[in-house]
C-alpha cells in the first residue's frame, strides 16, 4: 500500500523511544521526513543519526525540545520552517504518565500533566492549523490519547485519564473547524504499550495488565504506530474525527 507519504515532513513529539520512535521509523520506511524530538541531546541525535544511515535520508531533522516550556511550540516551528519547510503531519505523542491516586496528588503534578498532555497539543495544533490555513495548503494531525480517556484509571493516574479525555474532545471539536480548510484531525487510543514509560508497571503487575486485555497481552510499540502511520496518510483522507482504537479490545463495549 502507498501511503503517499513520501516526501512529507512529519513532526513526531516524543520520538527517542517508545512508540514515537516507532511511529518515526514507520514514517522513514515510508519515504516520509520525519522530525525526531526528546528533551535529551544525546538521545536525539543518536535516533535522528540512526534513521539518517538506515534510511540513507539526510533530511532527516533531530531536535532538543522540552514540551513542558510553553515556548517550545513557537521554537520547534521556527527551526523547522528554516530547515525544511512547512510542516505537513504533526503526531502528538509527547506525554506523562505520573502515578499518584486523588487522595495524595499533588496540585503542581496535577497541572503539569495536564500542561505537557493537553495544554501542549492544543498550541501545537493551533500553530500547525494557522499555519496551514494562512498558506491554503491541506494537512493532518494525529493525537495519541488512550483507553483511560473513555474508562478512566484504576491505577493511580486520574490526572492522566483526565488530559487525555480532554484531548478527545478537543481534536474532535478541531476536526469539525477546520475540515473545510482540507486538515484533518484524528486521534490513536492505544491501551498498554510495551515502553519505557510504562516498563515499571508491567513488571510489577503483568498479569493484572494482560488480564485486561482480551487479546492477552500488551502491544508492542510498531502494532500501534501502524495506526498513527495509516491515520497520517493519504489512505486516510475522508476520515477525520475518529478515535483508532488500538487497545487489543479493551474498549469494546
Amino acid at each position: 500500500m502507498d501511503y503517499g507519504l513520501k516526501d512529507k515532513v512529519v513532526l513526531v513529539t516524543g520520538s527517542t523511544k517508545g512508540l514515537g520512535k516507532a511511529i518515526a521509523e514507520l514514517i522513514a520506511q515510508e519515504g516520509g521526513i520525519p522530525v525526531v524530538t526528546g528533551r535529551r541531546e544525546k538521545e536525539v541525535h543518536e535516533i535522528m543519526m540512526e534513521l539518517r544511515e538506515k534510511y540513507q535520508d539526510e533530511r532527516i531533522q533531530g531536535y532538543c525540545v522540552d514540551f513542558s516550556e510553553l515556548s517550545s511550540v513557537d521554537f520547534i516551528f521556527d527551526v523547522i520552517k528554516k530547515d525544511l519547510g512547512s510542516i505537513d503531519v504533526l503526531i502528538n505523542n509527547a506525554g506523562i504518565w505520573p502515578t499518584a491516586y486523588v487522595v495524595d496528588m499533588k496540585p503542581e503534578d496535577f497541572e503539569r500533566t495536564i500542561r505537557v498532555n493537553l495544554e501542549v497539543p492544543y498550541l501545537l495544533c493551533q500553530k500547525f492549523v494557522q499555519e496551514k490555513i494562512a498558506a491554503q495548503q491541506k494537512g493532518k494531525i494525529v493525537n495519541i490519547v488512550s483507553q483511560a480517556a473513555f474508562h478512566g484509571s484504576t491505577t493511580g493516574h486520574a490526572h492522566y485519564a483526565a488530559s487525555k479525555a480532554g484531548l478527545v474532545s478537543f481534536s474532535i471539536s478541531l476536526a469539525r473547524e477546520v475540515a473545510k480548510y482540507g486538515i484533518n484531525v484524528n486521534m490513536v487510543a492505544p491501551g498498554m504499550v510495551r515502553t519505557p514509560m510504562t516498563e515499571e508497571a508491567l513488571k510489577a503487575k503483568p498479569d493484572y495488565y494482560n488480564g485486561r486485555i482480551p487479546i492477552g497481552r500488551v502491544a508492542e510499540p510498531e502494532e500501534v504506530a501502524q495506526a498513527a502511520v495509516f491515520l497520517a496518510s493519504k489512505c486516510a483522507d475522508y476520515y477525520t474525527g475518529i478515535t483508532f482504537d488500538a487497545t487489543g479490545g479493551m474498549l469494546m463495549r
